[in-house]
């Protein structure tokens, strides 16, 4: 197969493979075949991302139809270097699946559960790769309806409620997302992203592009999560299996993110999104709430699914923060956040499935002296918080460097204090973990634990390894957000 085809591959590969999953009678097979899968598809990523921070945009036509009568999939450096996010953390959680998905799910549901990953990558996949307004909206819902049956398939009955609870905000969010989509047809006769910022400056009749621009943010931010619509995500992470918690945790929200960087600066354009449009107003202030709220309420949970989910809310509102700047900086810091915050929630979320693993509950009281009995787990665990602390050698640290550096060019000092003040909320909740796990003796008659299999250890600390090595060698990863942030402005390169 010729390399030109590496873009399609991308997403047909998963697609096709997913019924095959099904008709393998042995999870073990299922999952054998979904590994290799997974990792042939972050080395297709890698090719991409090397390909077009060498040789500019990718420009791959279906069918051989030119734009914009045909489907375009359009790679630069924004979407492969949230291609390579995804791929990445699919490859490291893969293989972790087989001990976890054995735990939490029913031996029959196996393949089901294969099967139905693979079409929620796909989703993620289709959504970065295509130039395509509605090949965005119909990718979103395939990995929109693949994300509520994983969900579903969590341990407890409360799984059925959460799946139940994103399904109808994810609905709400897709019928926005969709007529805002149709508005923009009516207005312009095309739904290439390339064609349509071209013809958007030129409609005869603006009001329906003022709505539907309306309609598009409200429901991209549906699907980010970012307060206050953010009601579907704490108990989805809460209630998912460990392994679809840390998969959904790393890759969903980011990807989300990266349909708002497209669609504000990619077809609307700065000047409107910013200054025809009050998007700034709009999304800086919701975007410091998220952060002040999410770490706070995090403070209060006794759940550390739960706790590390409110966590989540507050990292958005950093994503959505560096976006609202309209500034290099700014987006660097979204952008390398995309990748930072998958490293670290996906490690986090993968040490709390090692810690069900071992003792059936993630409660905090079970922290109790969990240091000494699998301080693997837990040493992992208390890495990954302190990268959303932004501690000083994490990649997350890196993140809010550039988030400052934004505020303080824009003149907004008081944003960066908030920024720092939600560090400093962070903290807090990670301290309790730290006090639970090394500062409080366990309770009595506490059954005896070990240490995690390496099966699933391995790919938890492969995922905070990397936290760490992109915390102290930033080259890679913010000379691409820089790259990506440039052409999303408009920049020369």
């Amino acid at each position: 197969m010729s390399a030109g085809h590496l873009p399609i591959l991308q997403v047909a590969l998963p697609l096709m493979a997913a019924p095959l999953c099904v008709l393998l009678r042995r999870p073990n097979l299922a999952w054998a075949f979904t590994t290799l899968l997974s990792w042939s598809l972050l080395a297709i990523s890698i090719l991409l991302l090397i390909r077009v921070m060498a040789e500019g945009v990718i420009s791959y036509r279906l069918g051989g139809w030119a734009p914009p009568f045909g489907i375009e999939y359009r790679l630069d450096a924004v979407n492969c270097f949230v291609l390579l996010v995804i791929t990445g953390v699919a490859a490291v959680i893969t293989p972790y699946m087989r001990q976890s998905v054995a735990r939490e799910i029913a031996a029959p549901r196996h393949n089901l559960f294969y099967a139905v990953y693979l079409l929620a990558l796909t989703g993620l996949l289709g959504i970065a790769a295509t130039g395509d307004a509605f090949n965005i909206y119909v990718f979103m819902e395939i990995s929109s309806l693949a994300s509520y049956v994983l969900i579903a398939l969590g341990p407890s009955r409360r799984a059925r409620a959460a799946a139940f609870q994103y399904l109808i905000m994810g609905t709400i969010g897709a019928t926005f997302l969709l007529i805002g989509i149709g508005l923009l047809y009516m207005m312009t006769g095309t739904l290439n992203l390339a064609d349509l910022s071209l013809r958007v400056a030129e409609a005869p009749d603006m009001r329906p592009i003022y709505a539907a621009f309306a309609f598009v943010t409200i429901g991209v931010l549906i699907k980010l999560a970012l307060f206050p619509l953010h009601l579907w995500l704490p108990n989805a992470y809460t209630h998912a299996p460990s392994a679809v918690s840390a998969f959904l945790a790393a890759s969903a929200t980011k990807v989300g993110a990266y349909v708002l960087l497209r669609f504000v600066f990619t077809l609307f354009g700065l000047e409107f999104s910013f200054e025809r449009m009050p998007l700034m107003e709009i999304l800086m202030p919701l975007s410091l709430i998220a952060i002040l709220v999410g770490s706070g309420v995090a403070i209060f949970q006794h759940d550390l699914k739960r706790l590390f989910a409110y966590s989540s809310i507050g990292q958005i509102g950093y994503l959505a923060l560096g976006i609202s700047f309209a500034s290099t900086s700014g987006l660097t810091g979204a952008i390398v956040h995309i990748f930072n915050h998958a490293m670290m929630k996906g490690g986090i979320f993968l040490a709390l499935g090692c810690i069900m693993y071992r003792s059936g509950s993630v409660e905090l009281s079970i922290l109790h002296g969990l240091g000494r009995r699998m301080p693997l787990t837990v040493a992992g665990l208390i890495i990954g918080g302190l990268g959303l602390v932004g501690v000083p050698l994490t990649s997350g640290f890196v993140s809010k460097w550039y988030l400052v550096q934004a505020a303080l060019e824009a003149d907004l000092w008081p944003v960066a204090v908030l920024i720092l003040l939600g560090s400093l909320l962070a903290l807090v909740y990670v301290g309790r973990v730290i006090e639970a796990a090394y500062f409080r003796p366990p309770p009595p008659g506490a059954a005896a634990v070990r240490e995690a299999p390496w099966q699933m250890l391995l790919p938890t600390w492969i995922l905070l390894a990397a936290s760490l090595y992109f915390g102290v060698h930033t080259d890679i990863t913010v000379s691409v957000a820089e790259r990506a942030a440039e052409m999303l402005l408009g920049l020369p390169a």
